[in-house]
C-alpha cells in the first residue's frame, strides 16, 4: 500500500530475531542446576523476523529521526492495548532511544538484545551464568534493487559490538 502511495518502502529480515515478551532488553533463558530448561519466561529467539521499512519525515520525533522507519505487520507484543508495531525509527533503533513512543524498544530489542542465561535455584534465587552480546540481530538484509542480490542494512540498526 505505502509504495502505490509514492512512500518508498523497503522488505527487511532479521536473522537471530529476538522476541523480548517483557521489554527489558534481554532474552532470558532460565536453567534449573541439573542444566534442563525452566518455562519462566515467554522470551525467545527466532531463525528470523521479516517487518518492512518506509521513509517517513518525522515531525513528531524530530528532524533527527527523519528517515528510514520500521512497521511490522506481524507484531507479536501489543502496544498501548493494540497489536501494532511502529512506525519506529532505525535511528533510534541505532541509538539506544528505547523510551520513543511507536515500539523502538521493542524493535530493540529484537535485533540488540543481550542473551542471559540463568541457573535457577529451588530457593528462588538465581544467578547469571552466561551472557553473549552478540547472538540477537545477525545479518539485517534487504533486497538489492534490480538484481536478487542481499544488501546488508546491519549498520542501519546497530554499531559493532565493542565500540
Amino acid at each position: 500500500v505505502l509504495r502505490s502511495l509514492g512512500i518508498p518502502t523497503r522488505v527487511i529480515t532479521n536473522f537471530n530475531s529476538a522476541h523480548d515478551s517483557n521489554i527489558n532488553l534481554s532474552i532470558d533463558k532460565y536453567i534449573d542446576i541439573s542444566g534442563k530448561t525452566l518455562h519462566l519466561t515467554e522470551d525467545s529467539v527466532w531463525n528470523f523476523h521479516v517487518w518492512n521499512e518506509s521513509w517517513f519525515i518525522r515531525r513528531d520525533l524530530g528532524s533527527f529521526y527523519d528517515g528510514w522507519q520500521v512497521l511490522d505487520a506481524t507484531p507479536q507484543e501489543r502496544s498501548k492495548g493494540i497489536y501494532r508495531c511502529g512506525p519506529a525509527s532505525t535511528r533510534a533503533i541505532k541509538e539506544g532511544d528505547v523510551n520513543l513512543d511507536y515500539d523502538s524498544s521493542f524493535v530493540f530489542a529484537a535485533v540488540n538484545a543481550d542473551y542471559v542465561t540463568w541457573i535457577h535455584y529451588s530457593n528462588k534465587r538465581k544467578e547469571r551464568i552466561y551472557s553473549d552480546t552478540r547472538k540477537i540481530g545477525k545479518f539485517i538484509s534487504t533486497k538489492a534493487v534490480g538484481t536478487n542480490s542481499r544488501v546488508d542494512v546491519t549498520a542501519n540498526y546497530k554499531y559493532p559490538e565493542g565500540k
